[in-house]
């Protein structure tokens, strides 16, 4: 009931629609009640040899057209307006679960299967939409058939209409029983189909992997796996939902067989007209079908709710913390401080603690180690991805959670090992994060970054389309075009981590004066791995399980003989 309440808040602002839906359902099945009337008038009108009133008979005709053609024309009206309010209200919810994911912390991305997210995002709205919304139109309609239906059978004869009222709980024990079995099923299966849909996701972004180590076997048989339980659940729940139609119009052939014996009765005694007869029998089939569309829906009903609960749950995670009242961070000097800061990703795994480092304007700041040492973990820090648990990340003297997130993300350039790019065309990838530069200025970020060459060779040029994640495109060519990204925007201070992993020597060369350059005045971490390409920086950080070993020039760190020294030996000793 909480998920019904709920999804009617998203469908409040489209209340017209609803109204309108509701109010020409009415109309419609009012006008469809009167053609049984209508039609035992005309049998009564032909009742008896050589007694046609054809007179009467064509003005019954001419009416029950008349009737027919209205009652179409506000059934299509209702179908109209349930239509706009359905895909109105989807999406909002749409618009509301994309905004949700821009919104949340970058730990509940980590931690969520990405398939899973997109199974919300796009197949369960599906759901709601086609089970909750447009099933409501079916049900409301239902509803006001059998209401209607039952007062006219009232007043054609009460007794007959008792026989119907007594046989009618079958019908809604039978709706019950199906409702009750198959919910707890459509949750199974909706939370498996977004299980399955994260592993296809996460296996074809993998597929390079997976042919290289010749796992295709070992994918076939997980994914089968899977497949199987939710085929076993999908037959189950599929089995309740079939159930529903054939057990109802057996209940409703009851009904029906009840109304027509007693009826006959009553014609043979003379208390009932031939022509009240068919119109009850009529009325009979009006009200027991909605019967059949209200118990098919009921278990379209438990999907969606089960889907709705998975979108509301979604939309239920907590956001990051607000920080609109706080003021934005314009960078002066650039210094940077980290302050006794304590950090996990898990309580039960501490990885930095009593971190602290100060950094001064201008500096290039490099820091290696071994792999999970943290060096990612301080970018994270940095930018606020996550927050520390204890001690404190000062930019300019600021600490960092008293100024907002998109001023402090705003003041850094970063390049990462793991590249980025979206389908458009070079020149948009490239201008992602200045959208009004100039065709000029994108030029001159590719030439520094050392793109525009081979920019130059695409079919297209700048105005070449790449396909999702830029495949169409070499890693070493996708890391470029992000580092022209940033050297387009030009930022107070700059984070590369691994930002030349994918490119070859000679051109790293070229960038590496390009960064140089880039850097110079500005602050700038640099994660590496590959420790050539830090020689030149002010500081040398060499971290292990989230401490600082070691620190000082690329000099003095070799003098000390140090872990440095065999990180750094292990590398280049054997070329020397």
């Amino acid at each position: 009931m909480k998920t019904i309440k709920r999804l009617l808040r998203y469908i409040k602002p489209f209340k017209k629609n609803l109204i309108a839906a509701v109010i020409s359902a009415f109309i419609g099945i009012l006008f469809s009640l009167l053609v049984p009337v209508f039609i035992g008038y005309g049998v009564d009108a032909m009742v008896g040899v050589d007694n046609v009133d054809f007179k009467r008979l064509i003005q019954i005709c001419i009416a029950l057209a008349a009737i027919i053609l209205i009652s179409a024309l506000f059934q299509w009206i209702m179908t109209y307006h349930s239509n706009k309010l359905t895909y109105y209200t989807v999406e909002q919810m749409r618009n509301d679960v994309m905004e949700k994911l821009t919104r949340v912390p970058l730990s509940f991305i980590d931690s969520t299967p990405h398939g899973d997210l997109i199974n919300t995002v796009v197949t369960d709205i599906d759901i709601v939409g086609t089970g909750l919304l447009q099933g409501f139109t079916q049900v409301f309609s239902g509803i006001v058939t059998i209401l209607g239906t039952l007062v006219f059978m009232f007043t054609i004869n009460p007794i007959i209409a008792l026989v119907v009222v007594v046989l009618t709980p079958l019908s809604f024990f039978v709706a019950s029983f199906i409702a009750k079995h198959s919910h707890d099923k459509y949750r199974e299966q909706a939370k498996l189909r977004g299980k399955m849909t994260g592993y296809a996701s996460e296996m074809i972004e993998c597929e390079t992997l997976v042919k290289a180590y010749s796992m295709e076997e070992s994918v076939e048989e997980n994914f089968d796996k899977m497949n199987r339980d939710l085929q076993k659940v999908g037959v189950i729940a599929h089995f309740y939902s079939a159930l529903s139609n054939p057990c109802t119009r057996f209940v409703n052939a009851m009904v029906y067989a009840g109304v027509a014996i007693a009826g006959a009765y009553l014609c043979v005694t003379g208390k009932l007209s031939v022509g009240a007869l068919t119109s009850f029998l009529a009325y009979c089939s009006q009200y027991t079908k909605p019967f059949n569309e209200i118990s098919g829906v009921v278990a379209e009903f438990q999907n969606a709710v089960a889907s709705a609960n998975r979108v509301f749950q979604l939309l239920d995670t907590e956001n990051e913390s607000d920080d609109s009242a706080l003021e934005p961070l314009a960078v002066q000097d650039g210094t940077v401080g980290f302050s006794h800061v304590d950090f996990a990703y898990s309580k039960k795994k501490p990885l930095i603690r009593d971190f602290n480092l100060d950094v001064k304007s201008g500096q290039t700041i490099a820091i290696v180690g071994p792999t999970g040492c943290g060096k990612t973990t301080m970018i994270n820090l940095l930018m606020r991805f996550y927050d520390v648990n204890a001690g404190k990340i000062t930019v300019d003297g600021k600490d960092i959670r008293s100024v907002t997130r998109d001023s402090l993300r705003g003041a850094f350039g970063m390049v990462l090992q793991d590249t980025w790019l979206f389908r458009g065309t070079v020149r948009e990838n490239i201008a992602y994060g200045v959208p009004d530069a100039t065709d000029e200025e994108i030029r001159e970020a590719a030439k520094k970054a050392h793109a525009h060459s081979f920019i130059k060779r695409l079919p297209n040029g700048y105005d070449t389309v790449l396909t999702e994640n830029g495949d169409n495109i070499s890693e070493g060519q996708k890391q470029l075009l992000c580092i022209a990204r940033v050297m387009l925007k030009r930022p107070p201070m700059l984070i590369l981590d691994e930002a030349t992993s994918n490119i070859d020597t000679r051109t790293e060369v070229r960038i590496q004066k390009a960064f140089a350059a880039l850097m110079e005045g500005r602050t700038s971490f640099i994660v590496a791995h590959r420790l050539s390409t830090i020689r030149n920086a002010d500081v040398i950080l060499v971290m292990r399980d989230g401490q600082i070993i070691e620190k000082g020039k690329h000099e003095e760190l070799l003098a000390q003989n140090g872990f440095y020294a065999q990180l750094y030996n292990s590398q280049f000793a054997v070329q020397e």
